[in-house]
């Protein structure tokens, strides 16, 4: 009797589901029989929610530290029953060759034995990240249990994706080029651009409708003395844009984080175009989120950059709390950079191109599954119902994520996200575990080319808490039975945090060439040949804010409203970059405003970070809503205006230069223990001003080192001069031969930019022209495929001391373009454009070699790299292979001689890419000592 209660009661459920969901156009109805339209839904929602949710409640506990989706893929291919049970149901886990998917695993600490236990279960390493606490890795679904079990593992994700900011028409998207297509175009128009003649560079649309081309020939002002950097996808096309004299030649890369694609090298050459004499970097934000930080860290920390710009968002950004991105971003700020980053192309409530809603969560009352489960109600509307939101036509092939207002890392209420087709199937789904030690955080992916999609969000257990669901690229909009409700505050992650300034788009030039939906009003069209004024529309796409935060980054309470976006800035812009030529999208609108920001700090040294800001925005024109708004922040960016603003000025930047020796005692052009010599030290103007009153003083931190005299005047330097003057440097009889002395030299002159300084090394004795080799002496050492772990070969030297020079040699026998693996050359390697090489003296410093160089050409045999080689090896092209003969490295070698060099140097060599393999089988190091 009890047992026909429950199932009665259960009927009377599922049927009160029922037609709530046949009234809210859920489900089709199978008749006017609400019995039978009941079994319909049982059949096409219910039983499928209720086998996912099944699936969920028998997770044994390593299987409750993984992505649902993994849990599911993996029972799914193990199971025909969980399979029967769960037909049109789409996990979005990607699983490629060998069974193997690409994970995200979170550890409370990343060590090697963690390393090292990833790898014997078969994974392939991608990213290993210390201070994110992930390791990134290509692993097999069977091998998953097993790590997650572990106690050093706090979870196992699917790889988290990222999206760029680019907008681009998705009906003409192609399939990317394979990769040795891609280098072989690039390496083509390479060739092209070295053998042609440069025509006269052009003004492009966003330098002049920006005004920023008329205000550096008013306030002369170029970016000297900034470096400005990005963040992107890859810079596959650096080397071409540099032959087309699009981007200077000294464009620096942090080693191995190069990427894959080309939206970072458009979006250095709208850096170069406003601010042509800033120096600039890059590093990819494609190997996860935990080294995309790192990066952000990097650029300000290794590389220098004053101001980094970004146009990536990771889907897992909560947009409640500042995760590990964002808290990158505060980090290089609070360090005195400027960071810039794009808004989003995620549309906006005003234009109606949304697909974004938050909001409290509102219990509908109507169960969802065979388990606890209730679906919130988007109906705001008091007495209506609606469990789901609608998706437009043209929704389909977007991420969709689920965040609720709960601290990273220790969510306990636990919601989960559906989402249904028009005939009440189940088509995609996230129910992960919120426990009390996971992100409140569900992602899904809705089918390319479907339609008739609606969203449901269920809370499966816990308290009603404010929700965030963004379909990112989609939107919501009514259809048959549904309404389709949309909320500001798209905008969100490191765009959005404290330290960022985030960048809405307008059209420089001609309006974005396609509707973003059928039917969609006209575009904007931008001023070009003009300048910006208040009359700009902004882009229909950008996303709006503001931004609502819940928590400090450590979790605990702290609610607050961001005004996000912060300006807006010119896109549709052209570069030389294949695809990108207009550049449209927020991922080019960021770009432009950090190059403006670059001359500011150009033409005012010294200036607060908080003074750059506030000269954009006090000087930005309004062009949307009166005031600070959440579509365009304080307005449109004129670099006319902020450089009036600050009453910018050509600025001068003195500094010295490597000397040269010339001993007085022999004529020699060596220090020597006992002797003095004339030093000359050369002081170059590369500023965009007079370096007035230019003096140098010249002193020595090496014990008993003198210097007489110890300043001497320098006079006007014009700009693009250089200047010399002389010293004179004794250096005491009990200096070791081979050890050096150091020189810090500290100009002085009329401007903000004073005083600068530069430190040299000059090693004390004459260079031996023997010769001693090193070799590596070991077995063949596979080099492991796209892993960053590399492979590493140890070379000994012993009986040397100082060092006045080292060679690297990557030997071999016999030079062969074979492909296959040949046995007599030194490097045997398919593809020699994916490797990096990187020499490590015993000291630890190291000099990257070699730095993806070569494209798809095959082997290294008998290369030497020598600081005096008169070509770069940057410059090497497939028809160069099999490489061999005389290069210069990509960092000079002889920054690794401060120390003794007996001991053990390590070759490294890391293949970036997929898909080619080889091996490290001889390299040796050739060592010059001191007479």
């Amino acid at each position: 009797m009890r047992s026909q209660l429950r199932r009665s009661r259960r009927t009377a459920l599922i049927a009160a589901g029922a037609a709530a969901l046949l009234a809210l156009g859920v489900v089709s109805p199978a008749s006017a029989d609400p019995a039978r339209a009941s079994k319909g839904v049982e059949e096409k929602l219910a039983a499928q929610i209720a086998a996912l949710q099944e699936i969920k409640k028998s997770l044994s506990g390593a299987e409750s530290k993984m992505d649902s989706a993994l849990v599911v893929e993996q029972r799914r291919r193990a199971n025909a029953g969980t399979l029967s049970r769960t037909p049109s149901v789409q996990t979005g886990v990607k699983v490629q060759g060998g069974n193997t998917v690409l994970v995200d695993i979170r550890a409370h600490e990343v060590t090697d034995d963690l390393v090292n236990a990833v790898s014997a279960a078969g994974g392939g390493i991608r990213a290993v990240s210390t201070e994110g606490r992930t390791v990134r890795a290509q692993v097999p679904l069977g091998s998953l249990a097993a790590l997650s079990a572990r106690g050093d593992v706090r979870r196992v994700e699917t790889a988290v994706e990222a999206k760029t900011f680019r907008e681009q028409d998705p009906k003409n998207a192609t399939a990317a080029p394979s990769k040795e297509a891609k280098a072989k175009d690039v390496e083509k128009r390479t060739r092209e651009a070295l053998a042609s003649v440069r025509a006269a560079a052009t003004t492009g649309e966003g330098d002049r409708a920006h005004a920023a081309d008329t205000a550096r020939d008013e306030f002369r002002v170029t970016g000297t003395g900034v470096k400005l950097c990005a963040l992107s996808d890859g810079v596959d096309s650096l080397a071409a844009s540099k032959a087309a004299g699009e981007l200077p030649a000294n464009v620096e890369v942090l080693p191995g984080q190069e990427g894959a694609g080309d939206e970072g090298t458009a979006m250095l050459e709208i850096l170069h175009d406003i601010a042509p004499n800033a120096s600039l970097g890059f590093a990819t934000a494609f190997n996860g989120d935990a080294s995309f930080a790192d990066n952000i860290r990097g650029l300000r920390f290794e590389l220098g950059c004053d101001i980094i710009v970004d146009d990536v968002l990771y889907f897992n950004e909560s947009p409640f709390q500042d995760g590990i991105i964002a808290r990158a971003v505060d980090a290089v700020a609070a360090d005195g950079a400027l960071f810039f980053s794009s808004a989003g192309n995620e549309g906006n409530v005003v234009d109606g191109t949304s697909g974004h809603w938050e909001g409290q969560f509102v219990d509908s009352g109507v169960g969802i599954g065979k388990f606890a489960g209730t679906a919130h109600d988007f109906d705001p509307s008091p007495g209506a119902k609606q469990v789901v939101n609608p998706l437009s036509e043209s929704s389909g092939g977007v991420p969709v994520t689920l965040f609720w207002s709960d601290p990273l890392g220790s969510s306990s209420n636990d919601y989960d996200l559906y989402l249904v087709n028009a005939q009440g199937g189940v088509v995609a789904f996230s129910q992960g575990v919120q426990d009390g030690t996971q992100d409140p955080y569900e992602r899904l992916n809705t089918p390319a080319g479907s339609a008739g999609l609606r969203l449901a969000v269920v809370k499966f257990r816990g308290d009603d808490q404010y929700l965030s669901l963004s379909a990112l690229g989609g939107r919501f909009k009514d259809a048959a039975g549904a309404k389709g409700f949309a909320t500001p505050g798209v905008t969100r992650g490191h765009s959005a945090a404290k330290g960022a300034i985030s960048v809405a788009a307008a059209p420089a030039a001609e309006p974005l060439p396609f509707d973003l939906e059928p039917g969609d009003p006209a575009n904007p069209r931008g001023p070009f040949p003009g300048a910006f004024d208040g009359s700009q529309k902004p882009e229909r796409f950008t996303s709006d804010g503001p931004r609502r935060v819940f928590f400090a980054p450590n979790g605990s309470a702290a609610p607050e409203v961001r005004q996000k976006p912060d300006l807006t800035a010119a896109d549709g812009v052209s570069t030389s970059v294949p695809g990108f030529d207009p550049f449209f999208g927020t991922s080019a609108a960021a770009p432009n405003a950090a190059a403006i920001a670059g001359l500011i700090l150009s033409g005012n040294p010294g200036l607060s970070t908080a003074e750059v800001k506030a000269a954009l925005t006090a000087t930005a024109i309004d062009i949307a809503e009166p005031g600070v708004d959440n579509r365009t922040g304080a307005g449109i960016v004129r670099a006319d205006l902020a450089l009036a603003y600050t009453g910018a000025s050509p600025q001068p930047l003195a500094r010295a230069q490597r000397p040269t020796v010339v001993n007085d005692s022999d004529g020699s052009q060596y220090l020597k223990p006992g002797t003095t010599s004339t030093v000359t030290v050369p002081v170059v103007n590369n500023g965009d001003g007079t370096a007035a009153s230019t003096s140098l003083v010249l002193t020595s931190p090496t014990a008993g080192v003198t210097i007489a005299p110890r300043s001497k005047y320098y006079g006007n330097i014009e700009v693009g001069q250089t200047v010399t003057n002389t010293f004179k440097v004794t250096v005491p009889p009990s200096v070791v031969v081979g050890t050096g002395v150091k020189l810090e030299a500290r100009v002085t002159y009329a401007g903000s930019t004073s005083p600068t300084t530069a430190s040299f090394t000059l090693n004390v004795g004459q260079p031996s022209s023997e010769v001693r080799t090193f070799s590596y002496t070991g077995p063949v050492v596979a080099i492991p495929d796209n892993n960053p772990l590399g492979a590493t070969v140890p070379i000994e030297v012993t009986g040397v001391g100082r060092a006045s020079k080292v060679v690297l040699s990557i030997d071999g026998s016999q030079c062969t373009p074979n492909t296959d693996g040949s046995t007599t050359v030194g490097i045997d390697h398919t593809f020699v454009g994916d490797l990096v090489g990187t020499l490590t003296a015993p000291s630890g410093t190291s000099a990257t070699v070699f730095q993806r160089n070569g494209s798809t050409g095959s082997n290294l045999c008998q290369v030497v790299f020598d600081d005096s080689a008169e070509r770069a090896f940057s410059s090497v092209t497939s028809a160069n292979a099999p490489f061999t003969g005389t290069w210069r490295p990509t960092s000079p070698l002889s920054a690794l001689l401060e120390q003794p060099a007996d001991g053990v140097w390590t070759f490294k060599a890391v293949d970036t890419a997929t898909a080619d393999r080889g091996s490290i089988r001889a390299v040796s190091l050739k060592v010059n000592g001191y007479v």
